[in-house]
């Protein structure tokens, strides 16, 4: 494994400390040379438990990003694999997904047009109507007065998928 691999999954199993997932981290092969890291993150001696683990690992996988949150989505779909209570909370993986900024938003509109939104819109509603793992879309308005929506890329999303 590469030392940028190392890394990452450092940060995986920092992530999944801090959300007290711990146990998880004792039972994946492929994360087994790090456990002894786990005695030395503070998360590990002070991440709080009490809310249901369905909750701490949907809050982990959003908080991993947008190829966590797929995987997530993928699980939610099959029940019978996993335990009732991560289901129950994988499945809002598929319609709750906190937006990204707005500003973002139009930042990244702006790149791709190559020039600022008030050149091709008379409006662009900063707040998204709906956000997904992967992108989000915002209301708009063209300078010819036609309603549309635009789908916007999540910041980033193409390094990471």
């Amino acid at each position: 494994m590469g030392r940028s691999s190392s890394w990452r999954v450092l940060r995986i199993v920092r992530v999944l400390v801090r959300h007290g997932l711990d146990e998880f981290v004792f039972r994946l092969h492929l994360l087994r040379p790090y456990r002894f890291a786990l005695w030395l993150l503070p998360g590990f001696w002070f991440c709080d438990r009490s809310a249901e683990r369905g909750q701490r690992l949907r809050e982990a996988l959003e908080e991993l990003g947008p190829v966590f949150v797929k995987f997530g989505q993928a699980l939610s779909t099959r029940p019978d694999l996993i335990p009732a209570d991560i289901a129950a909370q994988l499945t809002r993986l598929q319609d709750d997904v906190p937006p990204f900024p707005g500003a973002s938003a139009e930042a990244v509109v702006e790149q791709s047009l190559g020039a600022p939104i008030s050149e091709h819109f008379a409006s662009f509603e900063l707040d998204p109507l709906a956000s997904a793992s992967v992108a989000q879309v915002h209301g708009a308005t063209l300078k010819d007065g036609t309603e549309v929506v635009v789908k916007v890329l999540r910041p980033g999303i193409g390094e990471v998928i």
